[in-house]
């Protein structure tokens, strides 16, 4: 018996140990999966490497999130596409914490949002509240892409996709990427999808994401992005001593004239598929849609209620739905363009060099035509640092919140704290 306790007291005083002296790869073997050998194929043969830097868009309506990966001419091209597991709430952004809206908007990643150790396998936070939403007085935390496929106000993936979404992520955070983007849409922000959306009490919000939408369909370049009168604005370059604030006026601002003549173009492609739509005679039926800061006051509440295991009903409460009205068509369709056919409508177009030459007035740097060879990368690319030029919303049943991921136990906070979680 004194053997067993003294073999005991051993074990433990070893495991304790260990456990102050863990690495990221102790702690989480899961977290260094490397990809699988047929995307690394895919990689070279675009023109990519496993360190390039990455960013990713997710749509809601169409159930997506792709991942984008730099080329060796500086621009992006797509590598990877997930069916999103589940995402809760309707279309439409996160108002306030507890309305389980999944966020829409410009989010920015960076190493010390990654989670290896998340109890939804793994996870990595999308950096919502941004200086928009907090502008707008929009309110939440822990909003994630993780596994599990749960999802109270979080993007879920299976186990098997997050490893590799997260894997793309680590890859790039190695290679020198200080930060990457996400981008997150109700739906692709086609001529159609806006049409049928016209009405829609989100629309206004949905239009200014347009914006930024058609830059990086564009350019194939994550748009810089800025927050002035708070709202968004895209690869704008403010005068030496001029700043963006996100309360404040903006500042006068300048874009190369390659870009305003190349977005031009791509504005006149749009308008007329837009008009087009309008006058369509069949559409798709729009989704579920969030009907402002009200609703989403509602939802919190009812939130709130059913964790305090008070009498509610089994799905959160909405406004009275209306049916979107016919609106009137413009004489000019909507002013921000978007993106139905980029690759015809430039070819068509006077001038097929002027998309080449976006791009590289965003990037700051040479690309290479499509067709030819890819030029060396000269310089790694961050999100909120190139430089300027001078689906399925399957509301979850009560899932643990994202904060639970942080374990508890001293040991646990202050591995936890090196990771920045």
């Amino acid at each position: 018996m004194t053997r067993l306790i003294k073999y005991a007291l051993f074990l433990s005083a070893a495991l304790a140990l260990a456990g102050c002296n863990e690495t990221l790869e102790d702690i989480s073997p899961k977290a260094e999966r490397q990809l699988p050998a047929s995307i690394v194929t895919a990689m070279k043969a675009k023109g990519m490497s496993k360190s390039s830097p990455v960013m990713m868009r997710i749509f809601k309506e169409e159930g997506k999130l792709e991942v984008w990966k730099a080329k060796q001419n500086g621009r992006y091209d797509m590598i990877a596409s997930y069916d999103i597991c589940k995402w809760s709430g309707k279309l439409g952004p996160k108002f306030t914490e507890g309305d389980r809206q999944a966020p829409e908007g410009f989010y920015t990643v960076r190493p010390a949002q990654m989670n290896p150790k998340s109890s939804y396998y793994l996870s990595f936070n999308m950096g919502f509240p941004n200086a928009y939403d907090r502008v707008n007085g929009r309110t939440g935390q822990h909003l994630m892409v993780h596994g599990a496929c749960s999802s109270a106000g979080c993007y879920s993936m299976t186990d098997d996709q997050v490893a590799q979404i997260y894997a793309f992520a680590r890859d790039s955070f190695k290679g020198g990427q200080r930060d990457f983007q996400i981008q997150a849409f109700p739906f692709r922000m086609t001529p159609e999808n806006m049409a049928r959306y016209r009405g829609d009490p989100n629309y206004g919000f949905w239009k200014m994401l347009k914006e930024g939408y058609d830059h990086f369909e564009l350019t194939k370049v994550p748009p810089k992005v800025d927050v002035c009168e708070k709202r968004y604005v895209f690869n704008q370059s403010a005068p030496e001593g001029e700043s963006f604030t996100p309360a404040g006026a903006c500042p006068p601002t300048t874009q190369p004239d390659s870009l305003i003549m190349a977005y031009q173009q791509y504005q006149t492609q749009y308008d007329k598929a837009f008009s087009l739509a309008l006058g369509a005679s069949a559409r798709a039926q729009p989704a579920p849609t969030i009907a402002g800061h009200k609703e989403a006051l509602l939802v919190a509440d009812w939130s709130k209620r059913r964790a305090r295991g008070e009498r509610v009903s089994r799905e959160p409460p909405s406004l009275a739905t209306t049916a979107v009205a016919e609106a009137p068509r413009p004489e000019t369709p909507a002013a921000t363009p978007s993106v139905a056919a980029t690759a015809s409508a430039y070819t068509a177009s006077p001038d097929p060099q002027g998309l080449q030459r976006a791009a590289e007035a965003v990037s700051g740097q040479p690309a290479t035509p499509v067709t030819g060879e890819a030029a060396p990368m000269t310089r790694p690319m961050t999100t909120g640092a190139i430089p300027a030029p001078s689906p399925r919303p399957e509301a979850a049943e009560a899932a643990p919140a994202p904060a639970a991921e942080q374990k508890t136990g001293s040991v646990r906070r202050r591995l936890w704290n090196l990771f920045g979680g």
